[in-house]
């Protein structure tokens, strides 16, 4: 920047503070416009929108802002610059000039992201007034004084850049822009948020610096606080902050005029093909729909949820049972202006794509001809208000969800969203889809002349004043307690105990946000001879748990669920984890399923056919994916294992053969020879439920399950294999995988453990702030996802030194110099003391977050339960690294970490560099 500019930027700074001082001073107090259902919102006298959702129980607090710019807004030669200012607000401002270095130092995550009718920004970090005080001054000072530098775009377009070429890489990613571009011939949501390439590299950062000064601007925005905060004291600080950005004069250049682009109604199917490399073919359909604020668009939401549910739904019944299809599904995009439902049918290579066309077709049509009964929409209503409840019951997702919402129009229409799925009737299914599902009205592939056209009109969006002035929502949900996840207050709240098997409990109750409940599971079954030679038949095995009991469908396990409003996920192989979420009422309802599950699975013959077909396409697709390759290719390299060994990787064509030879018996003898508890089982809850209760529950569902086969823990080895650079040619690829590991003798008890622990964190941690994220992205350009670190075993002598990234393949020598310049300077050069200390804190902040989190709490505790540790052996850990320092952690890395003999391994398309 020129010193005339600089200048005039802090002069520009300081009349601000100056400013700020006069206008907090005389601006009228935040105005409450609205409260629902325990969230409030409030305006600013400078036209900036302040949700506030208070939730003691968490030990987080998230500050999201939604700028209302997205795709949409952008005209010719603007495509993706929401996008790259999505990027370029991380850059800092004068006051802040490494963003993304502050907010790892507070322990904190954080990102942002682009849609189409909006941008957002948002931070997770631990409760406490000086990280709420530092987010919100920070947000603000970056709403309108971002630097936004020519120096930085050159940097950071090459990055997003790659961010889009990654994109290009996925076939449904592809299909799904090429099909909106279709089906919009006229309106923004035609276009990929990501944008045009040359845009993207040709953009000049007046233009960009002029989109910013235009919409990022309090009157176009909106504050959403939710999680631990005083409610009064964040107002007051986001009145200082925020509420001294005065308004912006909406004239000539700067004024935001309403979004008036409509695509006329559509006048007959049109079609567009995609030819790319790949290993499974798509078909999508869209029709247009109205926006998510009209009244139909509730009852689309459900018919999308009848025609593309698996395992209920049409497309599934049509495609799938008859082997047509391997995956099917639909979905209707909630936006603000008129939208699109969407469906999508996955095919195996040599599949017949017009009979599949032809058959989901025919799914469609016969919603009208063969309309839905109560069965079906009162199950999709189930899994639909099911899924809205467990958002609204954590406030991290319900913060990002309103911001959604708020960017379709305004963020009660959440609230009304569900209410009116609730309201749904069949009578309602059956007229949308006749009014919307009609042959003119949607694109696929082709074009067909007709006499007798199809239309559908799509009405506007309603006004939402009238519309939303009276509604108030229903009773405030319990928000639960304010808990202390510190060691001491977990330990002192842990119960423990064995089951008459030997299977070992962890419970931890307290107070949640509607009273949720989270579990695990983990069953870890047979040695190395019982397991010898299986092949896929193990996970093969807990894949089919959730398909079929003695007494329960899979359409019945699914419909169960649902109705518990609860989640369960099972999978593993000899090691079988399942997952729950619940709530206190509902929970003893879902362990008897999940009991259910684990020892009553029936293998239907039907399920297990569609499995393996699932199974086979993902196998298939992933001969092209870089990352798979990447990883297979260098795994299979250093496995130390023949293949009749449990850990041993095959190829892809192996898998497939495995695949093809796993019977139905096969299933059926795994599961009585090995599946059972013991001493190894653990199971582990946290959240609101009776600790009595629940043991008593387990002992009854559990406690007489006896593994039929002893559990013996088969040892990791390091391979004995010399250092490799591999490469994979996967053509027509716009984007490469890089990959790179190095082993050490060492586990996680072991002195220097906490050091490498942090120096990992260093070297490729933290957000978006490390030495590898510094060099390689921001100062380099050549990745979008950079990162490693260092894993270490529990019981095995086993540490892996880890890194990846992803990058263009033209720029492949210049990463892998990059990357073992930069490891090598790390050794001879070392980290700094401030750099030490800066990622101390960062570290240790994250870890408590961690800690905080049920869903990651319940996973560590069960781990302990298995290793016969308490928290105390996590409390000396992080202990030991915040005494270090950085010649303890220099010493450290030079004992154990050797740059020259790092594995790599690439794949993409090399072939034109």
């Amino acid at each position: 920047m020129p010193i005339a500019d600089r200048s005039l930027r802090l002069l520009s700074v300081f009349l601000l503070v100056v400013l700020s001082a006069t206008v907090t001073s005389l601006s009228a107090a935040p105005r409450l416009v609205t409260t629902v259902e325990g969230i409030s919102e409030y305006e600013l006298d400078n036209g900036l929108s302040v949700l506030l959702m208070p939730d003691s129980s968490r030990p987080t607090t998230t500050i999201n802002v939604t700028y209302r710019v997205g795709s949409k807004h952008e005209g010719v030669g603007e495509t993706g610059m929401a996008h790259l200012l999505e990027h370029l607000v991380f850059f800092g401002t004068p006051n802040h000039q490494d963003i993304k270095a502050e907010i790892s130092e507070r322990g904190g995550i954080a990102n942002g992201t682009t849609w189409y009718d909006r941008t957002n920004y948002f931070q997770t970090l631990p409760a406490g007034e000086e990280n709420l005080e530092w987010a919100i001054r920070m947000e603000a000072d970056r709403m309108v004084n971002s630097l936004i530098r020519e120096e930085d775009l050159e940097s950071e377009m090459t990055v997003v850049r790659n961010e889009f070429e990654i994109g290009e890489n996925s076939p449904f990613r592809v299909l799904m822009q090429r099909l909106m571009s279709t089906a919009y011939l006229w309106h923004g949501y035609g276009r990929s948020t990501i944008g045009a390439r040359a845009d993207i590299e040709n953009v000049p950062i007046e233009r960009l610096q002029a989109f910013y000064r235009k919409y990022y601007q309090p009157d176009n925005a909106i504050v959403i606080l939710s999680g631990n905060f005083e409610p009064e004291r964040a107002l007051a600080l986001i009145e200082t902050h925020f509420g001294a950005i005065p308004a912006p004069e909406r004239s000539g250049a700067m004024q935001i005029w309403p979004s008036y682009t409509r695509d006329p109604v559509q006048d007959g199917e049109r079609h567009v093909t995609v030819r790319r490399s790949g290993e499974v073919q798509l078909l999508m359909g869209a029709w247009h729909i109205p926006a998510a604020s009209h009244p139909d668009f509730a009852a689309l939401s459900v018919l999308s949820h009848i025609l593309g549910d698996m395992p209920s739904g049409r497309l599934h019944a049509g495609l799938v049972d008859t082997e047509l299809a391997t995956r099917v599904g639909s979905f209707a995009l909630a936006l603000g202006e008129p939208s699109l439902l969407m469906s999508y049918i996955e095919v195996e290579a040599d599949g017949d794509l017009d009979a599949a066309e032809s058959a989901m077709l025919t799914a469609v049509a016969e919603l009208v001809d063969t309309p839905p009964d109560e069965t079906e929409v009162q199950r999709a209503i189930n899994a639909l208000t099911n899924g809205i409840e467990q958002t609204l019951n954590d406030s991290n997702r319900v913060g990002i969800q309103l911001s959604e919402w708020a960017a379709a129009g305004d963020w009660r229409l959440m609230f009304l969203h569900r209410d009116r799925i609730e309201a749904v009737e069949v009578d309602d299914v059956i007229r949308v889809a006749e009014t919307y599902l009609t042959r003119d009205n949607r694109s696929l592939a082709r074009f067909v002349p007709d006499d007798d056209p199809q239309r559908a009109e799509i009405p506007a969006a309603p006004e939402l004043g009238p519309l939303l002035a009276d509604y108030t929502g229903r009773e405030d949900r319990a928000i639960g307690e304010a808990f202390d996840p510190s060691f001491e207050n977990i330990t002192e709240r842990l119960i423990e105990f064995e089951l008459a098997n030997g299977a070992r409990v962890a419970l931890l109750p307290k107070a949640t946000r509607g009273e949720k409940v989270v579990g695990s599971i983990t069953l870890r079954m047979g040695q190395l001879e019982s397991l010898r030679g299986l092949g896929a038949a193990p996970g093969l095995t807990a894949a089919m748990l959730s398909r079929g009991t003695e007494q329960r469908s899979r359409q019945q396990i699914s419909d169960e669920i649902d109705a518990l409003r609860s989640s369960l996920n099972i999978g593993g192989d000899s090691m079988v984890s399942l997952g729950l979420t619940s709530e206190r009422e509902q929970l003893p309802a879902l362990l008897e399923l999940a009991a259910d599950l684990l020892r009553n699975p029936s293998f239907p013959q039907e399920e297990l056919d569609e499995l393996k077909r699932q199974q086979r396409a993902s196998l298939d697709q992933s001969r092209d994916e870089p990352f798979a390759v990447a990883n297979r290719q260098l795994t299979r390299y250093q496995q130390p294992h023949g293949s009749d060994h449990p850990d041993y990787l095959p190829s892809v064509d192996e898998a497939l053969e495995r695949l093809e030879a796993v019977q139905r018996d096969d299933l059926l003898a795994f599961h009585a020879s090995h599946y059972g508890m013991g001493e190894s089982t653990t199971i582990s809850l946290v959240g609101d439920f009776d600790p009595d209760a629940v043991r008593a529950q387990l002992e009854q569902l559990f406690g007489n399950w006896q593994a039929p086969t002893a559990f013996e823990r088969i040892p990791y080895r390091i391979p004995d294999a010399e250092p490799v650079q591999l490469e994979a040619q996967l053509d027509d690829k716009a984007n490469a995988t890089l990959m790179a590991n190095l082993f050490i003798p060492l586990r996680n008890d072991h002195p220097d453990y906490p050091a490498l622990e942090l120096a990992g964190h260093l070297i490729g941690g933290g957000f978006l702030s490390s030495r590898l994220s510094n060099r390689i992205r921001d100062e380099e350009g050549l990745s979008y996802s950079v990162g490693g670190g260092f894993y270490s075993h529990s019981i095995d002598e086993y540490t892996t030194f880890f890194a990846y990234a992803m990058f263009a393949p033209e720029n492949r020598q210049a990463l892998v110099d990059s990357l073992t310049d930069e490891l090598q300077t790390i050794i001879e050069a070392g980290f700094s003391d401030e750099e030490v200390e800066a990622g101390k804190r960062g570290y240790l902040q994250q870890q408590a977050v961690i800690r905080a989190n049920d869903s990651s709490l319940v996973n560590t505790l069960g781990n302990n339960r298995y290793l016969e540790r308490d928290l105390g052996f996590q409390e000396a850990i992080e202990a030991a690294i915040e005494a270090l320092d950085a010649e303890q952690v220099n010493a450290a890395l030079r004992r154990h970490f050797d740059p020259s003999v790092l594995n790599l391994s690439m794949a993409g398309d090399f072939d034109e560099e």
